[in-house]
C-alpha cells in the first residue's frame, strides 16, 4: 500500500481533494475540515458553532481510518477573525473537550484573510498516527 484515500462512508463526495489521506507508514493526513455537515451544508454561522462541527468532521475522518482520538498529533487551525477567537476563549475551551476530551497535541493557529469556502470562519488540519495495518 502506499497510501489510502480516507472518506467518512455517510458524507457527500469531495470533488477535487481528499478528506484524509493514510500513508503506508500509518500516518494519517486530514485534509482541512470546516464548519460545515456531511451534506456539506452550514448549519450555522456562528464561529463556535462551526469549529465544534470543524472538530467533530477531523474526528469523523480519523475514525473511518481506523483511529480515535489520542491518535491525533497535530492540529493546525485557520481562522478569519482573531478577535473572535481571542473574545469567546471560555466557549473555545469548552467545546474543545467536548469534542477531544483532554488530548492535546501539538498545534498551530494562522489568522488568515480567507477561505475557499465564503461561509467558512475556521478550517482545521489534523494529522494522525493510526498505526501500520497488520
Amino acid at each position: 500500500m502506499t497510501s489510502k484515500t480516507i472518506h467518512p462512508d455517510d458524507w457527500a463526495p469531495a470533488k477535487g481533494y481528499a478528506n484524509g489521506m493514510l500513508a503506508a507508514d500509518g500516518t494519517l493526513y486530514v485534509g482541512g475540515q470546516i464548519g460545515w455537515s456531511a451534506d456539506k451544508v452550514f448549519e450555522t454561522h456562528d464561529f463556535i458553532g462551526q469549529m465544534e462541527q470543524a472538530l467533530r468532521n477531523v474526528v469523523a475522518v480519523v475514525e473511518a481510518a481506523g483511529g480515535r482520538i489520542e491518535d491525533i498529533t497535530r492540529l493546525t487551525w485557520f481562522v478569519i477573525d482573531k478577535k473572535e477567537y481571542a473574545a469567546r476563549q471560555r466557549e473555545v475551551g469548552e467545546v474543545y473537550r467536548r469534542v477531544l476530551g483532554r488530548h492535546f497535541p501539538a498545534m498551530s493557529m494562522l489568522v488568515v484573510a480567507g477561505l475557499v469556502e465564503d461561509d467558512a470562519l475556521l478550517e482545521i488540519e489534523a494529522t494522525a498516527y493510526i498505526g501500520v495495518p497488520s
